[in-house]
Formats: structure tokens, sequence, C-alpha cells
């Protein structure tokens, strides 16, 4: 086959363009083997914009990951700067009174530390879930070690009703339920019941969470699983509990009771 050289001249200027980032089509529909390889190499091109695009998105995603990061210790920070600032020249009663509120802030950063690394590890698909079949009584058992201390403060107590095998990784799966009881926890009043169910349907395998708080309007409901867009507490552990479960291939299903917010954990085997 004979190539000639305004051909390949005009090839070599395609390329270029694409080398400078425009989108050219190299495909050419004829047969033969400058035709084929004119084929190959837009092949070649499109794996180099994919792959272009991926990256920009990374970075992307990691410098929104960093501002977020960023934003949110910025408060507590400042917070126990100051606290620590006054320390010394307070008198006994507001030295106790600046100590808990430390503390308080101490713990905070660090829960939201962690859910953050944790998140940016979903967001890269950096975790790779162990499925096993794991008792509701005992992943509940796991989830709420973290939450004693907040449900005692609140007298809250937790009613468990159900029983079911569940097919998930347990400790992640466990950081799921943590976070929407601990939703449930900060929504619901002091004194009251926590609902947390279990069962299976034709459909999948469900755990329900549901608290006796003011319910969720339909404004709300939109913004639930968007990170720092919850009009209390930190903004993260909604959308990480989301990520956990989409992980693993499952889903959160949310709903108003007749009181309170029913979130629901559902897991397709």
């Amino acid at each position: 086959m004979w190539i000639s050289k305004r051909e390949v001249k005009e090839f070599s200027q395609k390329i270029r363009q694409i080398i400078d980032g425009q989108d050219v089509d190299l495909r050419v529909n004829d047969e033969g083997i400058w035709n084929i390889l004119c084929n190959d190499i837009h092949i070649l091109a499109q794996l180099k914009h994919e792959q272009v695009t991926v990256l920009k998105r990374d970075k992307a995603m990691l410098k929104d990951t960093l501002a977020d990061i960023s934003h949110q210790l910025k408060t507590p920070l400042t917070s126990m700067t100051i606290m620590a600032d006054l320390l010394e020249e307070a008198p006994p009663e507001k030295q106790a009174q600046f100590i808990a509120n430390i503390k308080t802030s101490l713990a905070r950063t660090d829960w939201l530390v962690s859910a953050l690394l944790k998140m940016a590890k979903l967001e890269a698909g950096a975790v790779e879930f162990a499925q096993e079949h794991v008792k509701f009584a005992d992943l509940l058992v796991l989830a709420l070690e973290p939450l004693q201390i907040q449900l005692e403060l609140k007298n809250q107590s937790v009613k468990r009703t159900g029983e079911v095998k569940l097919r998930c990784d347990k400790r992640w799966t466990a950081e799921a339920l943590t976070n929407l009881i601990k939703n449930a926890s900060e929504h619901a009043p002091e004194n009251s019941n926590i609902q947390i169910q279990a069962g299976v349907n034709p459909i999948c395998a469900w755990v329900s969470v549901t608290d006796k708080g003011p319910g969720i309007c339909d404004t709300a409901r939109a913004k639930l699983f968007r990170r720092f867009e919850s009009q209390s507490g930190t903004g993260i552990g909604l959308p990480l509990a989301m990520a956990i479960m989409r992980g693993q291939g499952g889903d959160i299903e949310v709903a108003s009771g007749d009181v309170g917010a029913i979130f629901t954990l559902k897991f397709y085997d």
C-alpha cells in the first residue's frame, strides 16, 4: 500500500492536535495496514484522554477534600487555642469548664479526622470489603461501642427487635450503623428510645434505625448525604455511611415515620 507524504503530514498534524488537548477523530473505515494503524492510534489517544480526565477529577477531589478538612478543623482548633490562652489566668471554676470544653473539642476533632480519612479511602477506591455472614446482634454490639457515653449523657436507650444474618464487611458496616445511630441520638430528645430493627424481604436484608426526633422535611432529605451540608453535627457521618453501603453494593433509604425519622440499611445479596 502506497502512503503519500501528504497523508503522513496530515496525520502528524492531527496527532499534534491531540497532544495539545484537542478532541480529534483519527478513525478510518477503509481497509489496509495504514488504516489499521490510524484506528489503533485513535484508541491509544482515547485511552490517554480518559486517563487525563481521571487525573483531573482525582486532583479536584483531593483539592476539595483538603479544603473540607481545613474548614472543619478550623473551628475546634481555634476554640481550643482561645481556651488554652485563657486557662492560666481563669478562676478555678472557669478552668474546669475550659478543660471540659477542650476535651470535647479534642474528641470531636479526633472523630472528624478519622471519618474524613475513611471517606477519602472510600472515594479513592482503596477499600476492599470482606464479605462474610454477620449476625445482626453481633453487628449492633460493635456499632454501639463508640456511642455508650453519648447515649448515657442523653439517657437514651436502644431497643433491638428482629434477627437476621447479613452478608457484609463487619467492621465497615458497623461503622455505617454507628453513624446512623449517632445521627438518631443527636436528633432525638433526652430520655427517649432509639428503635433498631432487622429483617428480610424478597428483595434484600435490612436494618432500620428509628428515632423520636422532629423528622425530616423534603428539603433537608435532599442534602442528607452531601458532605458538610447537615444542619447539625459535622455533616460527614451520613455521607460516610452511604459510601460504605454503596461500596458493598447496598444502599440507605430514608423516610419519615409517625414520629421521627427512619434510616434503613439495605443489603442486596
